[in-house]
C-alpha cells in the first residue's frame, strides 16, 4: 500500500515536470521566435507607429467616397463647430481595427453626448482596396451596437484611393505598412480627437477607451463649447498623462482649486458675521 502511494506519487510528480519543462520549452522557442522576427525584420517593426503632431492641421482638401457611395470631401466634417473623433484602419481588417472600433463604441455609448451631436465620427479606410457597400455595412453595424436616436449621420465610414489616406496618414503621423504575406496592414491602435477647425488635439491609444478620457479628450478639442460647467470644472482638474495613457488628477489646479473654495466660504462666512453684528448694533441704537 505504501508502495504504490509512493509509486503513485513519484509517477504524478514526474508527469507534472514533464509537462511544465514542455510549457518552458514553447515558452523559449515562442521567445526566440520573436527576437528572430525583430532582428530579421527591424525594419516592418519600425514602419508601425504613431509620430504625434499636436497642434497641427490636417488636409481638408482631401476626397473620399462616402458610406452612400457620393464622394465627400474630409473638411465637410469640419464646418459644423464640433471636435471630431477621427480612426484610420480598415473594414476587412481580422482582429485590430474591430477590437478599436468596438472599444470606441462602448465609450460612445457611456457618453451623454450623441454623435452627430456634440461631436462628429469619421473613420477612414486605408485599405484602397475596399468599397462603400462594405463601408455602408461596417456603419449600419456600429450604429446599431451604438444604439442612441438620431445618429446616422454621425459617424461616417469613408474609402478612397491610397494616396488620399496615405496623405491624412502622413498628417496625423499614423505609420502602417501592408504585408503581402498575410495580405494584411499592419498599423497601430490609436483613435485621435481633432478640434473643429481641424486641428489635432488629443491621441488615444489602445483598444479600450474610458468614457471620462473621451469626454475630456472632446471638452479639450472643442474649447470648452461642449459639455457642461461641471464637465469644465472636471478638465480644469485633470490633465492627459502620456505615460498613464489618460487623464489623471493634476494636483496643482486641485490646490488652486480647493483654496479658491476655501477663500469663497471663509469671505461668506466673515460677511455673514459682519452683517450680524451690524444688526446687532443697529437694534442696540433702537433700544437706548
Amino acid at each position: 500500500m505504501i508502495g504504490n502511494s509512493i509509486h503513485g506519487t513519484f509517477r504524478q510528480h514526474t508527469t507534472v515536470g514533464i509537462i511544465s519543462a514542455f510549457c518552458l520549452l514553447l515558452v523559449l522557442l515562442a521567445a526566440s521566435a520573436a527576437a528572430q522576427v525583430i532582428e530579421d525584420d527591424p525594419a516592418a517593426l519600425r514602419g508601425i507607429d504613431v509620430e504625434e503632431h499636436l497642434g497641427e492641421m490636417i488636409p481638408l482638401d482631401l476626397e473620399f467616397i462616402g458610406s452612400d457611395a457620393q464622394p465627400v470631401q474630409l473638411g465637410s466634417f469640419f464646418n459644423r463647430e464640433k471636435p471630431v473623433v477621427l480612426i484610420l484602419g480598415y473594414y476587412t481588417c481580422p482582429m485590430l481595427c474591430n477590437l478599436v472600433f468596438n472599444g470606441v463604441t462602448d465609450a460612445v455609448k457611456e457618453l451623454a453626448w450623441r454623435p452627430g451631436a456634440e461631436f462628429q465620427m469619421v473613420t477612414v479606410s486605408i485599405d484602397p482596396r475596399e468599397t462603400d457597400v462594405v463601408a455602408a455595412a461596417k456603419k449600419k453595424n456600429y450604429i446599431e451596437a451604438i444604439g442612441k436616436p438620431g445618429i446616422e449621420h454621425g459617424w461616417e465610414f469613408l474609402t478612397g484611393p491610397e494616396k488620399q489616406s496615405r496623405t491624412l496618414a502622413d498628417a496625423v503621423g499614423f505609420k502602417y505598412y501592408y504585408d503581402e504575406t498575410q495580405d494584411q496592414y499592419a498599423h497601430p491602435a490609436v483613435v485621435i480627437v481633432l478640434t473643429p477647425s481641424g486641428k489635432i488635439s488629443r491621441y488615444l491609444y489602445g483598444i479600450q477607451f474610458t468614457e471620462r478620457d473621451l469626454r475630456l479628450a472632446l471638452l479639450e478639442a472643442s474649447e470648452g463649447k461642449v459639455g457642461s460647467s461641471l464637465d469644465k470644472l472636471i478638465l480644469y482638474c485633470f490633465h492627459y498623462d502620456p505615460d498613464a495613457g489618460g487623464y489623471v488628477v493634476f494636483a496643482g489646479n486641485v490646490m488652486r482649486l480647493g483654496g479658491a473654495v476655501t477663500f469663497g466660504l471663509l469671505l461668506v462666512l466673515i460677511t455673514a458675521l459682519w452683517y450680524r453684528e451690524r444688526r446687532k448694533r443697529a437694534v442696540a441704537r433702537v433700544g437706548v
